[in-house]
């Protein structure tokens, strides 16, 4: 029996690990790792997780440091944190891409090389952990990362409109495709938790009834398309093809499939479900987005319930959060771990929770700004980051943090 089918609720926490390295005029890197001083208390953090009573943990790979020219490999570091989850009992989901490529790898994944160039790490990883690490994701929210690398021209590599979102659809999904085979062709024991962001609508739909359809099943794109099931009869192949997806692109992706063990779902209140204005156009851009509606435990119930049923595969909530104070943090943890029970005892195959983050978190508006780290601090976290007059983050444990244990432990016994 595998581990998502035995029944049990497991309750994880994240390490927020978006690595974005390249730069250009006005922008900084953003790596994470760095912005949150986890490189120098890694090891705190990921006592942090075990002391909030987490079973599974979702921490990346930052793999333009462990690859940092082509055919070269530093496992230093790695090593060592590897070794720690070991001590720890942690189990880890490892994200091998989340968001950002090699410094030395151009045109990022619209690189014709980027499938092989990202199999060729993955292998490298599961070779070197075999056995260890037991659960791959082979990228983050690959339908959020075409977005800002191919859509809005926020991320390498600048790509905008609909022919740049399907030319990194491209290079994401096969790479997706050939990393999950990589990894199995080295470690056939180890699964795979592919995640993805969740895009809600809502307001008037009426009134853009054309953008609203097409929204709606991207929404799925990636997923369907790494599963092999966009077939002519595909809503979205005539747009696919519009902007360059060839027929060849699309028998490649029947023939080359990534199937997943289970379904990982990211919801967060806030920030998920959009609001269409009748009059109003907007291109739903970080410059030119559509104002969010909180559509609380509704909106968690219905995506997680969407995937199941689109998908049949177990479900895992990978990550939720509230960005707000202790208190509003914590009615929020309440409410959704409860419409995940909910949701359980009708029939859902729920198989995880997950808080996303252990620590409070950068925005992603730090990269194109000016101001110092904290300035963009999210106050999401089970400890939040409060930096000293050395410059220090420390990690201060919040109450969030025991609610989280009891809720983990309540499932527990």
């Amino acid at each position: 029996m595998k581990w998502f089918d035995d029944g049990v609720l497991r309750f994880a926490v994240g390490v927020e690990d978006t690595f974005i390295p390249q730069t250009r005029p006005g922008e900084r890197a953003l790596d994470e790792y760095d912005l949150m001083q986890h490189y120098r208390f890694w090891q705190d953090d990921l006592d942090y997780c075990a002391e909030a009573g987490a079973e599974q943990v979702r921490w990346g790979i930052p793999w333009y440091r462990v690859n940092p020219e082509p055919g070269t490999w530093d496992w230093s570091w790695l090593d060592r944190v590897i070794d720690h989850f070991d001590e720890t009992g942690l189990d880890l989901v490892a994200d091998l891409v989340h968001y950002g490529t090699p410094l030395w790898l151009e045109r990022e994944f619209v690189n014709p090389d980027y499938p092989k160039r990202v199999a060729d790490y993955a292998a490298a990883v599961a070779e070197r952990y075999r056995g260890r690490i037991k659960h791959y994701t082979p990228l983050n929210e690959p339908l959020l990362n075409i977005m800002y690398c191919g859509e809005f021209g926020q991320w390498p590599p600048y790509r905008t409109g609909d022919t740049g979102f399907v030319e990194v659809l491209r290079g994401v999904s096969r790479g997706i495709v050939t990393t999950q085979s990589a990894i199995a062709s080295v470690d056939p024991a180890a699964d795979f938790v592919h995640v993805e962001a969740s895009f809600r609508f809502s307001g008037d739909l009426d009134a853009h009834q054309e953008t609203h359809e097409h929204l709606r099943h991207r929404a799925y794109l990636v997923q369907d398309l790494v599963m092999g099931r966009v077939d002519p009869a595909h809503p979205l192949v005539p747009y696919l093809e519009r902007n360059g997806f060839s027929d060849d692109d699309l028998n490649w992706a029947r023939e080359n499939t990534a199937q997943p063990d289970v379904i990982g779902v990211n919801y967060y209140p806030q920030h998920s479900t959009e609001v269409f204005e009748a009059g109003v156009e907007l291109g739903g851009g970080p410059n030119d987005l559509r104002p969010r509606e909180d559509a609380g435990t509704d909106g968690l119930k219905d995506v997680l319930t969407s995937f199941a049923a689109r998908y049949g595969k177990p479900v895992y909530l990978t990550e939720t959060s509230y960005t707000g104070t202790v208190e509003q943090r914590i009615s929020w943890m309440e409410a959704s771990v409860a419409a995940v029970h909910d949701l359980r005892a009708g029939g859902v195959d729920v198989i995880g929770y997950t808080w996303w983050c252990i620590t409070d978190m950068v925005e992603w508006s730090y990269r194109p700004g000016a101001g110092d780290a904290m300035d963009y601090r999210l106050r999401m976290g089970l400890w939040s980051l409060e930096e000293d007059t050395d410059g220090v983050l420390q990690r201060v444990k919040t109450p969030v943090a025991d609610s989280f244990r009891r809720l983990a432990g309540s499932e527990a016994s």
